[in-house]
């Protein structure tokens, strides 16, 4: 594995030499047909893609480039929990500081030196001075009904006007003009932070913005780091030198110098326009709402430039390789605060917000309570939806061990805790109201709080449960998954809680029918983007005393389509039987190993 990629093109040449890049030669409509195949080639872990003729535009297109794990470990040199396991053991290593450690940590120190920024004095990136008309780039649309074309893979630069610190990251931006786009800054993200502290003072906001850059500085923009870590500096050490950068030229912004394109402009205060809807990474439309504008003043770009797409959508995307990535670069730091936490895994599955397990060590009773509670604090996490405890011995990426878990372990009477209003993410719309929604968390470690579970009985005949049940599915014996209709779920749900013929279930969720049972990806899809713990969730009987509430047997989730809901991403059935009767022409003689026929 090479690693240490100076720019995009180094990292294609990478690709291509070990057979994981595919070249498009044929012209390919940027509106959809794009995303189509990039998603299809996503599905069957197939290679990265380089599309040369995008209609409309003379620029290439790179895209699903950090689709595999096994691309991943290529733009890093080594597997991305190496990371972290390498900062992990510096810190105890030198705690405390010796000669002797010092020198068995030669090689990380080598690399935090690296962790910085060099500037240069002609920059790749500032080559060419283009027209101010974003309708010269490929930008892709990716879903029939997006508000119009999105950069989705942009690494957006912004600095603090109060600090001077400097924040690196990937927010998306709607095309609105020739030089205006959107600029979606979601809750808890530095350039919001930022945005925030320059329009409280009344000031424009300088931004540049990056398409195309080095592999590690594009993992590094897209790695949720704790505030206040420069991503460029973060982008050395993972590369192993220094980020060359250059001064803008027409904001006060240093830019990546080896980048592909770079956009400058500002952000006015008070200045929103409406951007979305917009198919994201929970599988949905995220709902239309003003947004800050970018105004873009200058573009450049290297000769011979290359734009980079990424598409979003419902699970598995792209963004699948890249978020668990990033989990496994940050476990080992995250273990040095919580000493107590074996294992962490959000579930793509869910949009990665909407599950999260926990796999804890407990020295004293309900230290799984504290850790969750110290989680859902800490950075990115502070917006998941549903946090699971198991114990340390648990396989918390194996939903079927944390559904034994649950078995063996959860009583809701004990071990069932809501915390309503609270940060949601912005584009979770189960809640209904943006940016605030509720958390719940669920202690399935053996702390001796939960009796034992009771064997669901042999032979169960799900599918004749009720008549309203459209199908149903029992897995691990504990968690039933029935379909019904939203007018039916919630009456379905207090009679299936009720009830004391089903042994050993704990838990009941009622899906929509467009969830399809027998998949394990779309049922946890189904299951975890469509409900707010506090509004959908219910038990066989609650007890109220003082403040303090008690809820008891059996837990029901009403994650069904709601009224409200915005629509599942779909793509037009034009642009599906398009690209199958294209194949041929794009995969010629089926050269690429693992591609779908």
């Amino acid at each position: 594995m090479k690693g240490g990629h100076a720019d995009l093109r180094a990292f294609l040449a990478d690709l291509e030499r070990a057979g994981d890049l595919a070249r498009i030669a044929v012209p390919v409509d940027p509106r959809l047909e794009i995303a189509e195949i990039a998603g299809r080639v996503v599905r069957s872990d197939g290679p990265a893609l380089l599309f040369e003729r995008p209609i409309g535009s003379r620029f290439p297109v790179a895209a699903n480039l950090f689709g595999s794990m096994r691309r991943i470990e290529i733009a890093l040199g080594r597997p991305p929990e190496a990371v972290g396991e390498e900062l992990a053991r510096l810190v105890e290593r030198l705690q405390p500081p010796s000669l002797g450690a010092l020198w068995r940590s030669r090689r990380t120190l080598r690399r935090l030196l690296a962790a910085r920024t060099r500037p240069v004095g002609r920059a790749p990136s500032q080559e060419v001075e283009a027209p101010v008309d974003l309708s010269a780039l490929p930008v892709i649309t990716s879903w029939p009904r997006d508000a119009g074309p999105f950069l989705t893979f942009p690494l957006v630069l912004t600095i603090d006007p109060a600090t001077g610190r400097r924040n690196l990251g990937v927010y998306r931006m709607q095309v609105m003009g020739k030089d205006r786009t959107g600029m979606h800054w979601q809750i808890a993200k530095g350039g919001s932070f930022h945005h925030h502290e320059a329009e409280r003072s009344g000031r424009a906001m300088p931004v540049a913005v990056a398409v195309g850059a080095d592999p590690c500085l594009m993992l590094a923009a897209v790695t949720p780091l704790p505030e206040n870590i420069d991503e460029l500096a973060f982008a050395g050490f993972l590369r192993g030198r220094p980020t060359r950068i250059a001064r803008g030229a027409v904001v006060p912004i240093d830019v990546p110098a080896q980048a592909e394109f770079v956009l400058e402009g500002e952000v006015l205060p008070g200045e929103r326009e409406v951007e979305g809807p917009f198919g994201d990474h929970f599988g949905h439309y995220s709902h239309a709402a003003p947004f800050p504008v970018f105004r873009v003043r200058r573009i450049s770009h290297r000769r011979d430039a290359v734009y980079v797409a990424s598409v979003v959508g419902r699970p598995p995307q792209e963004d699948r390789a890249m978020g668990d990535a990033a989990q496994l670069m940050l476990l080992p730091l995250l273990r040095l605060i919580h000493p107590e936490v074996r294992d962490l895994w959000a579930y793509y599955q869910a949009g990665f917000h909407g599950l999260a397990v926990a796999a804890v060590a407990q020295r004293y009773g309900k230290e799984a309570v504290k850790a969750a509670l110290g989680l859902l604090g800490a950075g990115q996490m502070a917006l998941a939806k549903c946090l699971v405890m198991v114990d340390g011995g648990v396989d918390v990426r194996d939903f079927r061990a944390v559904l034994r878990a649950i078995a063996a372990n959860f009583d809701p009477a004990h071990d069932f805790l809501l915390l309503p209003r609270t940060p949601f993410d912005t584009l979770d719309f189960s809640s209904m109201t943006p940016n605030l929604g509720s958390k719940m968390v669920l202690d399935a470690t053996s702390d001796g709080g939960a009796p034992a579970a009771p064997e669901p009985p042999r032979g169960m005949d799900v599918g004749a449960l009720d008549p309203r049940v459209r199908g149903a599915r029992l897995l691990e014996g504990t968690l039933l998954c029935v379909v019904a209709s939203h007018a039916d779920a919630r009456p379905l749900l207090d009679a299936l809680v009720a009830r004391g013929d089903l042994g050993g279930v704990r838990i009941v969720a009622v899906v929509s029918e467009d969830v399809d049972l027998s998949d394990d990806e779309a049922l946890l899809w189904g299951l975890f983007t469509r409900f707010d713990p506090a509004r959908d969730v219910v038990f066989a009987g609650v007890e109220v005393r003082g403040a303090w509430t008690a809820c008891r047997g059996r837990m029901g989730i009403d994650a069904t389509f709601k009224p409200g809901f915005p629509d599942p991403v779909v793509m037009d059935p034009d642009v599906v039987l398009r690209v199958d009767e294209r194949w041929g022409e794009l995969f010629p003689g089926g050269r690429q190993a693992g591609l779908p026929p």
